[in-house]
């Protein structure tokens, strides 16, 4: 997949570009209504032999338009995004910086520009895809703003049990820690990114020794507890069990942010250092508070007990 990055105003020319069918979105998360909108250009694209591409934006346009007063939280980081993407078999990604003078573009700037000018023939879109200044242009104004030059395809809300999925939903579902809920939104576990960092070193004093993963700050942790999970570290997956929180039992003031700890099940290779992918796949129990550290230990062999139950259940 050719990656396209762009500033505006890009000085490209129509030229450049062979013909090709754009899906348009934010796509945070690339899910399944997302990818409806992604494999139906694909599909058109097919069918009329020309490239398939995506266009999206970073960073997220409320953090340029200020309705954000902390930092924006991803389910897919641009990096997480794009490999998500490729992995669908797009041909060529458009990411577009996007600033305030992006922002200010009037729909129909925002269609010459980055639509007819990039030799795009057909656009396919959410329901409720925007573009333009505040928003304005809109699925219903395409076809005026089009000016007969590309086809358009509006394809509609995808919902499951009644429930329209949204990236919004998604991200209430990882901050409630309902993450065996998430496959039936995003089509897959979540995942998040880290570097195995130095902790505590509390864990191998108690017969747990645990990874350390300092997740980027851009991704949505999920809620405090312990998850069953899938780890990729040093090439391969492992099954473990993941502590997100705050350690209560030896800690009495709350630290700025949670740690990730992972107890990697038979596995004792020093990773320090390395990249570690964590797959969430369901909340055991909620983080606790216990009276001593026999207390704790018996908790986390029973906890580790409840994830090998689950990965045997499901994945035996």
């Amino acid at each position: 997949m050719e990656v396209i990055k762009l500033n505006h105003p890009h000085s490209y020319k129509k030229e450049e570009f062979s013909p090709q069918v754009m899906a348009l979105g934010y796509f945070d998360g690339v899910h399944l209504g997302h990818q409806k909108v992604i494999k139906e250009a694909m599909k058109t694209a097919t069918d009329k032999g020309m490239k398939s591409a995506v266009m999206t934006f970073d960073p997220h346009p409320s953090v340029v338009l200020g309705r954000s007063v902390q930092h924006v939280e991803y389910i897919t980081p641009i990096e997480e995004k794009i490999r998500v993407i490729e992995k669908l078999g797009v041909d060529c990604l458009y990411i577009i910086h996007f600033t305030p003078q992006f922002a200010n573009l009037l729909p129909q700037e925002f269609i010459d520009d980055y639509i007819i000018q990039l030799n795009v023939k057909h656009v396919v879109a959410g329901f409720d895809y925007t573009y333009g200044k505040m928003g304005k242009g809109t699925m219903e104004t395409i076809q005026f703003h089009s000016r007969g030059l590309f086809g358009y395809t509006v394809v509609p809300k995808l919902s499951v049990e009644g429930e329209k999925v949204s990236s919004t939903l998604i991200r209430t579902q990882l901050r409630e820690g309902k993450m065996d809920a998430i496959p039936m939104l995003l089509g897959r576990h979540y995942i998040t990114s880290g570097i195995v960092a130095h902790g505590e070193k509390r864990g191998r004093t108690i017969g747990f020794p645990t990874a350390n993963i300092d997740v980027s700050e851009e991704y949505i942790l999920p809620s405090t507890g312990v998850y069953a999970v899938q780890i990729h570290v040093a090439g391969s997956w492992h099954q473990g069990v993941c502590n997100v929180g705050y350690k209560p039992t030896f800690h009495s003031e709350q630290a700025p942010k949670p740690t990730i700890e992972v107890h990697i099940f038979d596995f004792n290779q020093d990773v320090y250092g390395k990249v570690a992918i964590v797959e969430w796949h369901k909340k055991i129990r909620e983080e606790q508070k216990f009276p001593g550290i026999d207390a704790l230990v018996a908790q986390i062999d029973q906890d580790k007990q409840s994830a090998l139950e689950y990965f045997e259940k499901h994945y035996a």
